[in-house]
């Protein structure tokens, strides 16, 4: 405790006009990266129609309907309601955090009335006075204000952490909303192809029906035995039973769609219902850098944020070593009577207070504080870096299955080629009598079975390229993104 006034508002001058604050100051730190990915050249030199701008990545699949749905998820999506409330909360927070560092001022009025006993001690003394009134009536209005001094800088780094957390929940609101929207078109993908599927399977039945009615009409006249007939019967039920499978999954998607859209499952089943081509894979117009990725991903901007929090929240510990100074005041006045000079010189009053407050006999519990809040910054750290290194895994795994899946239709649609003549070729033999019909039944399924594999193929390779936009961080502008910190565009982000 300072021995002289003077000495007291010299260190608070000085605390104020320096405006130090304990506590380590935020770095950002440094991530060791390969300068490309992996898979980077390969998905760079793809053979495709057009190339997509990663901000609105889905509108290069060329599927108005799809592009449709994902701008009405991103205006309806419940999760995305969530984030924005969660945003709202943090800068409520932020708000708080920064009044904290203002003057406070409050008014207060008050009345009472009060009747006394003659039973009571001072009752008895008071009823012996002349002039003695049992009732009696007190008024009070005063105005008062208070200021806690931040010279160490404690309530500085709450800001800071709060505004950092801030920052966080406007970047997870984008990640979430970069989510909603590969996973809207992801389930879009996802529905064309189980059409697809269902298209060749009821193809397939459709063609094993004529040729069990072909195997009837030999059975019929003699020329096939009945067991080609039950042969071709189970064949037929064979392929009817995948269509109940296919269609089980296929309501699924449509289920999982309208719930991304925030509707009643089934609104839009009737507009999915006419069939589509799986939409055709664009490809990237600029998959950047691993080091770009960190400024460009918002989880990863989620996760540096938390980290700076974290960092903040360090000196806010530390800050409880030193001694908090407060400044307060009251100008009022007050009366005991109700005569109407309640504001009148004589009824008014004033008080100035200096306070001090210091945990000087606590700093047990002061070091356990700080030394908690150094693990949860070594812990976001560990976090951080983690989530690099995830990125950087989520790109190089959607790189690979792009090309991989592209290249797996490339040869299926070799194959599909060739069995569909080794079927017409086995079909006009077995019509000759030059082959049984178990050769005409192992072509078919043959053919089937590729034409199935070919429509997962390419399902797949156009899910694998939206894994790749949501791995890259596509979906929103980042070019106003510096040092890892967002400003205007998250700020506008869900706010509808």
């Amino acid at each position: 405790m300072l021995a002289h006034p003077r000495s007291l508002a010299l260190l608070l001058s000085v605390g104020v006009l320096t405006g130090c604050a304990v506590g380590p100051d935020y770095r950002p730190p440094e991530i060791a990266l390969s300068s490309t990915f992996l898979g980077q050249e390969g998905v760079d030199h793809r053979q495709v129609q057009s190339k997509a701008d990663l901000q609105v990545w889905w509108a290069a699949f060329d599927d108005p309907l799809l592009t449709r749905f994902v701008s009405h998820a991103l205006e309806q999506n419940l999760d995305l309601a969530q984030a924005a409330a969660r945003v709202a909360q943090s800068r409520a927070a932020l708000r708080y955090a920064d009044a904290a560092l203002l003057p406070t001022g409050n008014v207060s009025v008050s009345a009472a009335r009060a009747y006394q006993s003659v039973e009571t001690p001072l009752g008895q003394v008071l009823d012996a006075t002349p002039g003695f009134d049992r009732t009696g009536s007190a008024y009070e209005a005063n105005l008062g204000a208070s200021w806690e001094i931040d010279v160490f800088g404690g309530l500085r780094r709450g800001r800071e952490a709060a505004r950092a957390a801030y920052e966080a929940s406007e970047a997870g609101a984008v990640a979430t909303r970069l989510a909603v929207a590969a996973q809207t078109a992801d389930v879009y993908v996802t529905i064309r192809g189980l059409q697809a599927r269902l298209a060749i399977a009821r193809q397939q039945v459709e063609t094993r029906r004529q040729l069990l009615a072909m195997v009837r009409l030999q059975y019929e006249k003699g020329i096939a035995a009945e067991l080609q007939v039950n042969q071709a019967e189970g064949s037929l039920t064979q392929a009817e039973a995948q269509i109940p499978v296919l269609e089980a999954g296929l309501d699924s998607a449509m289920n999982a769609l309208d719930v991304l859209l925030g509707v009643q499952p089934g609104t839009n089943r009737a507009e999915l219902a006419p069939g589509a081509p799986v939409p055709v894979t664009p490809g990237l117009s600029a998959t950047g850098t691993p080091a770009e990725l960190i400024r460009r991903r918002p989880d990863l901007i989620v996760a540096e944020r938390r980290l700076a929090a974290a960092n903040a929240r360090i000196g806010v510990a530390i800050s409880e070593y030193y001694p908090k100074f407060s400044l307060a005041g009251l100008v009022g006045s007050a009366t005991a009577i109700a005569s109407g000079n309640l504001f009148t010189g004589a009824a008014s009053q004033a008080q100035g207070v200096l306070g001090l407050r210091w945990r000087l006999f606590d700093f047990g519990r002061v070091d356990a504080q700080i030394a908690a809040a150094r693990g949860q910054e070594a812990e976001a750290l560990a976090a951080y870096r983690l989530a690099v290194l995830r990125a950087a895994e989520d790109v190089e795994n959607a790189f690979s299955a792009l090309i991989k899946r592209e290249a797996q239709v490339g040869i299926l649609t070799r194959g599909e080629s060739s069995l569909a003549r080794a079927r017409e070729n086995s079909l006009a033999a077995y019509q000759g009598g030059v082959v049984s019909l178990i050769e005409v039944l192992n072509a078919d399924d043959n053919l089937l079975h590729v034409r199935d594999a070919k429509a997962q193929a390419q399902t797949e390779a156009a899910r694998a390229a939206i894994a790749s936009f949501r791995a890259l961080g596509g979906g929103w502008d980042a070019r106003d993104a510096g040092s890892n910190r967002l400003y205007s565009d998250l700020s506008t982000t869900n706010r509808r």
